[in-house]
């Protein structure tokens, strides 16, 4: 398993799409693998396949390490979709591996059902609610070019410009390595 650099924001990779996988192999098995590692490294609960790079449909979501989800099982969803959502909204405090050091309260609803494909090719239905729901919506936004930034009022993201350009041009600091959207990388070191 490999430790991979974290893309920051406004690299192309952030802003397309994902790919859909029609199978697994290994490389993406490896992949996954990795995505585990370099998450755990960063001390993330969600990553994207595009946040280190991949333009696949992956992300992996593991929140046990938070007070009260302990017992929530780590997930690798594969080409996720969100098949509805409630009509109860809550606002949270949201982070992210690609903005390192900014954090919002983002409004997005309560409760969502999702379908997915497992690291074994099997098809899942799931319902979340709560902490699982949101971080599940905030990957799957990842894996459809879309920021929480770009779920905030007009006014929000204007008061954010100049954290993001310091995001953008690698003035922030994060505890892991990071690649800007320039393509150049930066290593840091885990304090």
């Amino acid at each position: 398993m490999s430790i991979l650099p974290i893309y920051v924001y406004d690299h192309s990779i952030l802003k397309h799409k994902a790919d859909t996988i029609e199978h697994l192999n290994d490389d993406i098995h490896s992949l996954i693998d990795d995505m585990k590692e370099t998450m755990l490294n960063a001390e993330g609960i969600g990553l994207a396949a595009n946040q280190v790079g991949s333009p696949l449909s992956i992300t992996i979501i593991d929140i046990s390490p938070i007070e009260g989800c302990e017992s929530i099982k780590p997930l690798t969803m594969i080409n996720p979709k969100i098949t509805h959502y409630s009509d109860e909204e809550t606002d949270y405090e949201e982070g992210c591996l690609s903005l390192p050091n900014l954090r919002e309260l983002v409004i997005r609803p309560e409760a969502i059902q999702v379908s997915f494909m497992d690291e074994h090719e099997k098809l899942h239905t799931m319902e979340a609610d709560g902490l699982l729901a949101r971080v599940m919506q905030h990957e799957i936004d990842h894996l459809n070019g879309i920021y929480f930034t770009d779920r905030l009022t007009q006014l929000k993201r204007t008061l954010l410009q100049s954290k993001l350009r310091r995001i953008h041009k690698g003035e922030s600091t994060a505890d892991y390595d990071i690649v800007l959207p320039d393509g150049s990388k930066i290593t840091m070191e885990k304090s």
